[in-house]
């Protein structure tokens, strides 16, 4: 009997031994394929988070006065808009017909605050010339995408110019009834053209009824770019902006399910309210995006 309990011990001890050093080699091997492992089932990751601003926002003021606005709230990233009158000693507006050397002073001004224009938009050029232009000016600038609410025609036309820059272009979603109002309606201009993904208005959603979060979802892997705003009433095309955080939005599961879609972009703040006042707003949004943020690191 105690032969047999003894021989039964050391097979145990063998098999623990085994079992704790397989793979293991000296060279750590086993414990780089743990760590693999676990970093597969992580929760998502917000280091691609961005904040910046639509400079639609200051659409009252000059590009180069709402350059000081941005600098003075701390954001470092901007989504330019066509018509935007440059100010300081620029004479031009932003957009295609910009002369070289405004197209200079402008690189020039940029780079003196350290911001830098990650998008423009939203446009809709009515022919292909039109998004070539668009295309040159976004590449000059080194944007990472165009925002905009493509006429359907011009789908493929601007797949294959995105392809050929490396620029994306986003697809932008107004208030119904617009054609892109439900990310249904997205997904359907993105399908068989990889170049093409969605700019997701969270505010805009919110006027047309629909849940952001869950809009994000249907649209997991093709969000290049979000325009940050609160509305002051839910499913009202034409409901109110308010300072992000103070409306009816749940701003929480939307930061959280672009943390676990890995969202590696910009969030740009558009605050279409006081307008002749609003950078104390747009301060406000800055520090709640952070602490929203810092919450789910």
């Amino acid at each position: 009997m105690r032969t047999i309990v003894y021989a039964c011990l050391c097979l145990l001890g063998i098999a623990l031994f085994t079992q704790c050093n397989s793979g293991g080699s000296g060279d750590g091997s086993a414990d780089s394929t743990s760590v693999a492992t676990d970093t597969s089932t992580a929760p998502g990751s917000t280091a691609g988070f961005k904040i910046g601003a639509q400079m639609w926002t200051f659409r009252l003021f000059t590009l180069a006065q709402a350059l000081d606005k941005a600098d003075s709230a701390g954001i470092k990233h901007i989504e330019a808009f066509h018509g935007q009158k440059l100010g300081g000693d620029m004479k031009g507006s932003f957009g295609v017909d910009m002369s070289a050397a405004d197209r200079g002073k402008l690189k020039q001004l940029l780079q003196s605050k350290g911001i830098s224009i990650v998008a423009m938009g939203v446009i809709s050029p009515q022919t292909p010339e039109e998004w070539k232009k668009n295309f040159d000016l976004a590449k000059e600038f080194n944007l990472s995408y165009i925002t905009s609410e493509p006429v359907k025609s011009h789908w493929s036309v601007i797949d294959s110019l995105a392809g050929v820059y490396g620029i994306k272009v986003a697809i932008h979603d107004h208030p119904k009834p617009n054609a892109y109002w439900h990310p249904d309606s997205v997904l359907a201009a993105i399908e068989g053209h990889p170049n093409i993904g969605a700019c997701a208005d969270v505010g805009h959603w919110a006027r047309n009824g629909l849940n952001p979060a869950d809009c994000l979802k249907k649209l997991e892997g093709h969000v290049y770019g979000v325009h940050l705003k609160d509305i002051v009433k839910f499913d009202q095309t034409n409901a109110a902006d308010t300072v992000v955080g103070k409306g009816v939005i749940e701003f929480a599961p939307i930061f959280k399910e672009l943390k676990r879609q890995n969202f590696n972009g910009m969030f740009s703040i558009e605050h279409e309210s006081n307008w002749e006042n609003n950078l104390p707003d747009v301060i406000a949004t800055v520090k709640y995006y952070n602490d929203q943020v810092d919450a789910i690191k």
